[in-house]
């Protein structure tokens, strides 16, 4: 499993935007800067939809003043089923929806779930801070839990050490 201090890997995740299908190599997307990556199960589950994500969308002001300077959300998705969803909870542009189709990058990082016949491979419930392309916190939620990956928490961490 990817640990802290250790650098991002390079991988392969989408998005579905305003000019299509964009590809992103997530060392190169988080190579410079403070950056937060979150994964969820799965879009349009109720724990992501009701609480992990729109806590992102909600705090996204306090990120950026925490010198945030993007804030991603991950999922074992393809990038339409992201799009819809982030448009279905009126998201915008705080928060960019990452899509890891195959569950590759999940496998990569040591973070994949596999929940058999209920929904294959999917990725484990987390929260990252990446500064300069190196994991400086991870935050992985025990099985079914929410707590060390949710925005709040997330953020009282970043402004604990300022």
């Amino acid at each position: 499993m990817i640990k802290e201090n250790g650098l991002l890997p390079s991988g392969s995740l989408t998005s579905k935007g305003e000019l299509g299908i964009q590809h992103y190599d997530p060392q190169e997307l988080f190579a410079k800067g403070t950056h937060v990556l979150f994964a969820v199960p799965g879009a349009f589950t109720p724990t992501c939809s009701e609480k992990h994500l729109p806590g992102y969308v909600s705090l996204a002001q306090e990120f950026a003043e925490q010198g945030v300077q993007s804030i991603n959300c991950l999922s074992v998705n393809d990038a339409f089923v992201m799009k819809a969803w982030g448009d279905q909870l009126g998201i915008g542009d705080e928060v960019r929806l990452l899509s890891d189709g195959n569950g590759e990058y999940s496998q990569t990082l040591g973070l994949a779930n596999d929940t058999g016949a209920f929904g294959g491979i999917r990725s484990k419930r987390y929260a990252m801070v990446i500064v300069d392309g190196i994991v400086e916190h991870l935050f992985v939620e025990d099985e079914k839990q929410f707590e060390v990956s949710a925005a709040r928490y997330v953020l009282d961490v970043l402004k604990s050490e300022q």
